[in-house]
């Protein structure tokens, strides 16, 4: 065996360690949380933390509110956020893909991808807030929109550019128009990817806080109005999580626990309803 196929074996088995090395740091931090959620948050996941309002300390209060104005929220983001992030990003793989406009679009979008969070609940602030004079659900919606619209513009961009071209060339021979081609047999094919794209939006905007706290505010009280102050989980945890009173650090860690396992169960329905559509 020769010196340079010994130094090649020896650096791929280096790699390969350091490679497993790193997935199982990764599986231990992950598991580690988990555990962390499971133990602090287990003891108040109880019937009282979904059905209650949020309250003050020794009142035995819950996240009812909090759940459902999150669920609203994040509801209107996601619902300004797909068909926006989808379109454009057909556009810039479909139709524009080396245009000013399609260059310009990427750029705008990867820069909104590394904006912090707490640079759109200001910018949502500007234009919502201060010039209706008031919090709104509505608001804190707009803001989660935001954040999650450039996410889905890159998935579905980079989906619909590993469709093969020869699958656009076939529609095209039997006549089929573009938008035929791009709802029929495009999107179908890049289904998997922009649905998986919609569940790291959705994984995002869930657990924000900051965009909150300038747009939507929160509230103790019962409130679905969209042009209100309205509570939402995110808030809630934070709130509570510094506060001194052990009882309302635990709801804390139930509502923390709660988003997880809210977006495990999206991600296992998302993933068995693409399994079927394969």
């Amino acid at each position: 065996m020769s010196a340079s196929t010994t130094r090649r074996k020896t650096i791929n088995r280096i790699v390969g360690l350091l490679s497993g090395l790193s997935a199982a740091i990764a599986l231990f931090l992950l598991a580690s949380i988990l555990y962390t959620l499971i133990a602090r948050g287990l003891p108040a996941f109880n019937l009282d933390m979904i059905t209650k309002s949020m309250a003050p300390t020794g009142e035995n209060g819950g996240l009812a509110n909090a759940i459902v104005g999150s669920l609203i929220q994040v509801a209107i983001g996601m619902a300004i956020a797909i068909p926006i992030g989808i379109l454009a990003g057909t556009y810039l793989a479909e139709y524009a893909r080396d245009s000013k406009l399609a260059e310009a679009t990427r750029f705008v979008s990867d820069v909104l991808l590394a904006a912090p969070s707490i640079l759109v609940g200001l910018f949502v602030y500007t234009l919502l807030v201060a010039t209706t004079k008031t919090y709104s659900g509505f608001a804190g919606g707009v803001a989660l929109a935001v954040i999650a619209i450039p996410i889905i513009i890159r998935t579905t961009e980079d989906m619909l550019q590993l469709v093969p071209t020869p699958m656009r060339e076939a529609s095209a021979a039997l006549g089929a128009p573009m938008y035929k081609t791009v709802t029929r047999i495009t999107w179908r094919a890049a289904l998997p990817g922009i649905m998986t794209g919609m569940l790291l939006a959705l994984a995002r905007i869930a657990g924000e806080t900051a965009p909150l706290l300038f747009t939507s505010l929160g509230n103790l009280n019962w409130s679905t109005s969209l042009g209100k102050p309205m509570a939402s989980l995110p808030i809630a945890i934070y709130q509570y999580a510094a506060s001194p009173y052990e009882d309302l650090v635990q709801i804390a860690w139930a509502g923390a626990l709660l988003i997880t396992l809210g977006v495990l169960l999206i991600n296992i329905v998302a993933q068995l309803v693409v399994g079927r559509k394969k």
